[in-house]
């Protein structure tokens, strides 16, 4: 019966690898447009269709034993609310087209395929075994974005992005002073959240690894993904990435080192001048809003002299504008959208694709499209697995060495990601999705994975 489900496992390790490799390196060029959207079927779209198919016929079977796992339960609620939020979009709100609306339920899905691939597919002896594995290739993956990066500055490569419909028909772009990189990604926010996840895991790594040769190359990785974070121009990745490294060097209990990497990282951070600048806008902002009566500034308000006798009126004077473009955009249009969602049905929300637009707050969004119980129920997956996750602690006392290191930096890029999450729609950009939930699936198996050795 074991030899039965052999090539499960084969099939399966190299089918994360694919995943591993394709969706962050390969840009997003669209296969197949779905008539009447905007959103298109790409090459990552086929590897998790196999491997959702192989994952089911191993799920199946089993099916009684999965529902009655905490986690899977979880998902399944999160799933179910988001069903009955689309139909209540579709007949009770009327704010949803029905096959628009499947489509972005369907398509939260498939970005959980490889959390449940990864605890079906793989035995806990397996997980371990493959782990230096995918590190190698998580590093080369980061080295390869890296060097596509400085082609995009200094040597014109092209940029895919998918920021709007034009865009994400897979038009090249190039760089141009004082803009973002977006190495292979499709946007420079979601390549500064995928790094929030991954480098974490390499600096914690470096300190744990005793091989020379390893030490090379997570350092030359961990230098090149710090370029990258930098470059994108991403604030709030700038603050998790710092969050993430904090977390994860309390984790391994390494306080001295901890010291040192934050201070080289506010270094470099430090000389990135239109970054410095950006942080300067962002605080000048908050510090006029909080003094001014008035909430919104707009750019064509103007001064309003008193009209003199027997005198021309003099010319208006426009009001100096303080503005950041990306908070403005966010307390005065995509916030105030996603609450007056949520009031129009504070129970189950407007449903899937209602809020078509950016929200950049995903809390946010979750609650303008699914309500208060899509909040609970997303919320709830995270509560069931923090309670497993919450058995393993002390880190160091159930884990070493490559498995420490890994267990700590992603741990911690999973909680500063929670952070990002209120500026940034980022578990539905496909590129960070899809690998945070393969991430966090391995956490999740190689937890219990020790537990159950503990218990034998």
């Amino acid at each position: 019966m074991q030899k039965l489900f052999l090539p499960f496992d084969k099939i399966a390790k190299y089918l994360i690898a694919a995943i591993l490799v394709i969706v962050p390196l390969y840009p997003k060029f669209p296969l197949l447009t779905i008539p009447g959207t905007y959103v298109a079927i790409r090459f990552e779209d086929l590897l998790l269709l196999a491997l959702g198919i192989v994952t089911l016929i191993k799920i199946l079977p089993n099916i009684r034993t999965y529902f009655r796992d905490n986690i899977f339960r979880a998902f399944l609620i999160f799933f179910l609310v988001g069903g009955v939020s689309l139909l209540s979009g579709v007949f009770v709100t009327r704010t949803v087209d029905f096959n628009l609306g499947i489509l972005h339920l369907l398509r939260r899905v498939e970005y959980a395929v490889p959390f449940f691939a990864v605890l079906s597919l793989f035995s806990g002896g397996v997980a371990s075994k493959n782990l230096n594995y995918y590190l190698k290739i998580l590093v080369v993956v980061v080295i390869v974005a890296f060097i596509y990066g400085l082609g995009q500055r200094y040597l014109s490569f092209p940029i895919i992005t998918t920021q709007n419909e034009e865009y994400s028909k897979g038009v090249a772009l190039r760089w141009t002073a004082g803009s973002h990189i977006n190495s292979t990604f499709a946007g420079h926010y979601d390549l500064a959240a995928y790094l929030v996840i991954i480098m974490p895991i390499f600096i914690t790594s470096f300190f744990l690894l005793k091989g020379k040769l390893s030490k090379a190359f997570m350092l030359l990785a961990s230098g090149g993904g710090l370029w990258l974070l930098i470059n994108s121009l991403s604030r709030i990745a700038q603050i998790s990435y710092l969050l993430a490294l904090i977390m994860s060097f309390f984790f391994i209990k390494k306080y001295k080192e901890l010291g040192l990497v934050l201070i080289i990282s506010l270094i470099f951070i430090s000389m990135s001048g239109s970054l410095g600048a950006r942080f300067q806008r962002f605080f000048d902002v908050f510090s006029r809003k909080i003094g001014s009566i008035h909430f919104y500034v707009y750019a064509d308000e103007t001064i309003l002299l008193p009209k003199a006798k027997d005198s021309a009126a003099p010319t208006a004077t426009p009001i100096p504008v303080f503005e950041d473009r990306s908070v403005s955009i966010r307390l005065n249009i995509e916030w105030p959208r996603a609450i007056r969602a949520l009031a129009k049905n504070p129970i189950l929300g407007t449903g899937y694709s209602s809020i078509n637009l950016a929200t950049d707050n995903d809390y946010l969004r979750v609650l303008g499209e699914t309500g208060i119980l899509g909040l609970l129920a997303f919320l709830g997956i995270f509560i069931a697995i923090g309670k497993e996750l919450f058995k393993a602690l002390p880190l160091t006392y159930n884990f070493q060495g490559i498995e420490l290191g890994f267990m700590a930096g992603a741990i911690g890029g999973i909680l500063a990601t929670f952070v990002s999450a209120f500026f940034i729609d980022l578990f539905e950009a496909s590129k960070l999705a899809i690998t945070f939930w393969l991430i966090l699936g391995y956490v999740v198996l190689m937890v219990r994975s020790k537990l159950n050795d503990k218990k034998t």
